[in-house]
């Protein structure tokens, strides 16, 4: 992965701390819009950003806004520097393996898999579910992907009847394809 610069560069800051933490160094995630870094430090107070994927240079405020900006176009705000929760970083894995497949349909499978397992996280999109259905319906499972359309139109109803409805057209016409 280091050598060839191949894989999520998430991944490579979840192993830089795992092995900062280990040495017992003061760290956290910081989950920048479109770039995920590494801070060292107090988080609310002296501290320092690197940036693991590109070969662990130090990032100053204006760095990291100009990170922020050409992912977003917005300027970098103080939230989007407060250390990222476990879950969220777990979450935005899931969220980059998902992408990643995204990309390869021979790898609708894998995809699938991140789309389950981001459902078991306590916190989620609810919009998940209809990414879920849909995958199941791209692989053949039109019954499975129908239900799970169904129980996503139960979810959106209250907040937005025309989708609900929409979601139930698309159910059956994945039960359509039955026949």
């Amino acid at each position: 992965m280091l050598r060839r610069r191949r894989g999520l560069p998430i991944l490579l800051s979840v192993v830089w701390m795992e092995v900062a933490r280990r040495a017992g160094a003061p760290v956290y995630g910081v989950a920048l819009p479109g770039h995920f870094v590494v801070g060292f430090g107090d988080p609310y107070g002296a501290h320092v950003l690197v940036d693991p994927f590109d070969g662990g240079r130090l990032l100053t405020d204006e760095d990291a806004g100009v990170l922020v900006a050409g992912a977003t176009g917005a300027p970098l705000t103080e939230q989007m520097l407060t250390p990222a929760e476990p879950l969220e970083i777990v979450l935005r894995i899931l969220n980059n393996i998902r992408a990643w497949a995204a990309a390869r349909p021979e790898h609708s499978a894998v995809q699938l898999w991140a789309v389950e397992l981001s459902l078991l996280l306590p916190s989620h999109p609810a919009r998940l579910r209809h990414d879920h259905a849909q995958l199941l319906v791209q692989r053949g499972d039109f019954l499975g992907g129908a239900a799970e359309l169904e129980e996503y139109a139960e979810v959106v109803e209250a907040v937005d009847p025309p989708a609900a409805a929409a979601m139930r057209r698309q159910a059956a016409a994945a039960r359509a394809m039955l026949n």
